[in-house]
């Protein structure tokens, strides 16, 4: 039974490409690894969400507890790119955090964790080419909780707009151009609105006077 269940403190076979670590020697820095690596964060997860998680898994009674996290940030904006370290004072403590934290929810986000060989200064920087996670350049859907669309859908958007752009800009320059939007026609109504003289004290004299005039015609009338 214990070679159909696999362990859920044992570090994945991912490899940084980067590393010039052997397999053998990578295997024995894991097995005494106090870092973990955190994948699949929101980039609006905070450092303080983090830390209220995985202190759950420390043991400050046997000397443990949390040394320091890294917040992965995009290198070009250095804001939150969906990643992180979290590193302990034992190596116990980051196989716990393996066991009860990945898999679970945080921030309306299934979180993994795995194994680390340790930081190092410039890993917390994306490696993306648009400067965050390389997952990030080539996601097709939209993730909200990851900056909405990938990187590549995003420029393909952006080229698109300014096609259309473009295009219009031309329309609006070239022969056989359209019209503008009738401003001309709106100064010329305003100033002939203004032109308009107001009702005087006089006007409505002499349409109380020409109604007199009138009422009396038409009583002549009648009389014929």
């Amino acid at each position: 039974m214990a070679h159909v269940v696999q362990p859920l403190d044992q570090p994945s076979n991912y490899k940084d490409s980067q590393s010039r670590v052997e397999r053998a020697k990578q295997n024995d820095l894991l097995s005494k690894s106090t870092t973990l690596y955190i994948g699949n964060l929101s980039f609006y997860t905070t450092e303080e969400q983090i830390y209220e998680l995985f202190t759950k898994c420390a043991s400050p009674e046997d000397g443990g507890g949390i040394k320091r996290i890294i917040m992965g940030l995009d290198r070009n904006t250095r804001t939150p790119c969906g990643f992180c370290f979290v590193e302990y004072y034992t190596h116990a403590e980051a196989l716990a955090s393996m066991k009860y934290v990945s898999g679970t929810k945080l921030d309306e986000r299934i979180i993994r964790c795995d194994l680390d060989l340790g930081y190092k200064e410039g890993r917390q920087f994306g490696r993306g080419k648009s400067g965050g996670q390389v997952r990030d350049e080539h996601r097709q859907d939209y993730d909200p909780g990851r900056g909405g669309w990938g990187a590549q859908a995003q420029r393909l958007e952006a080229e698109r707009r300014r096609e259309v752009e473009e295009r219009y800009a031309d329309a609006q320059e070239g022969p056989g151009a359209v019209a503008g939007g009738g401003g001309d026609w709106k100064e010329t109504e305003t100033t002939v609105t203004s032109r308009k003289r107001g009702r005087s004290p006089d006007d409505e004299g002499d349409n109380v006077r020409m109604g007199h005039h009138r009422s009396r015609d038409d009583m002549e009338v009648e009389r014929m």
